[in-house]
């Protein structure tokens, strides 16, 4: 009973250490913007690594969210809803919750982790070292355009990923469940919330800024050189998949 007591409260020391170095970098990271703003080369680097780069991977996830979630909705409402309401249905889960996590996620599992990686790396071979050595700020040089990108690019790649999960929907309501194009997108127009899109785009800005800082968090503490940097990069996926999870239902108590 003691041990469990103490692994647990570890545990609870290890999650209090994370947040605590992450708000430090975060704080460091915002008194970085004047240093961010005369060297735009550096936020424009990263936003394509973020935004650009994880588009297609985003997009081909996306469609079939869509598709799955088009077919599951209309397993559930077979016998009970019509299928008229289809796509109101698909809609507001695409807008509000699928299209920002798995987004989100995608992003943790390639942006968040690469991050770690290449970070780490950077510490490890001292190279974050020589920055400081040559009177650079490691947090405005590395950490402030990885963070600033994060939050700026998610958002853009969430519009992206909605409107191709959407295309997904309707092609399966259309080619599988026999659903037409005007039942279907008169539907979508006829329930659609604009509260439902900023809730979506609020929630995709909180996942892309807490992937990016705890990446750079974990990365700027990586240890234990080439084993280190495997472990840094593990944890920052399993800690931005678990912070966008977490993040997602206090979200959606305050959104909604």
């Amino acid at each position: 009973m003691m041990e469990t007591l103490a692994g647990f409260g570890r545990s609870v020391l290890v999650i209090l250490e994370e947040a605590g170095s992450a708000a430090i970098l975060l704080y460091r990271s915002m008194r970085g913007g004047a240093y961010l703003l005369r060297r735009p080369a550096l936020y424009a680097d990263q936003a394509f690594q973020i935004g650009v780069q994880s588009l297609p991977l985003v997009l081909v996830v996306s469609v079939f969210t869509g598709a799955v979630s088009s077919w599951q909705a209309a397993y559930q409402f077979r016998g009970i809803i019509s299928m008229d309401f289809l796509g109101a249905a698909v809609s507001a889960a695409l807008f509000i919750e699928l299209s920002p996590v798995l987004t989100g996620l995608v992003v943790a599992g390639r942006v968040g982790a690469s991050i770690a990686a290449e970070l780490g790396t950077m510490r490890v071979t001292e190279q974050i070292d020589a920055l400081e050595t040559l009177a650079i700020d490691p947090v405005h040089y590395l950490a402030a355009p990885r963070i600033t990108a994060g939050w700026t690019m998610l958002p853009v790649l969430l519009v992206f990923s909605s409107l191709l999960a959407h295309l997904g929907a309707f092609a399966v309501a259309n080619t599988m469940l026999g659903v037409s194009a005007d039942t279907f997108f008169s539907s979508v127009q006829k329930y659609f919330s604009m509260r439902n899109v900023v809730s979506g785009l609020i929630k995709a800005l909180v996942f892309g800024g807490g992937t990016a800082l705890i990446g750079c968090s974990i990365g700027f503490r990586t240890m234990g050189g080439a084993v280190g940097v495997g472990e840094a990069t593990i944890r920052a996926f399993v800690y931005s998949s678990a912070f966008i999870l977490i993040a997602d239902y206090i979200l959606s108590i305050f959104l909604f």
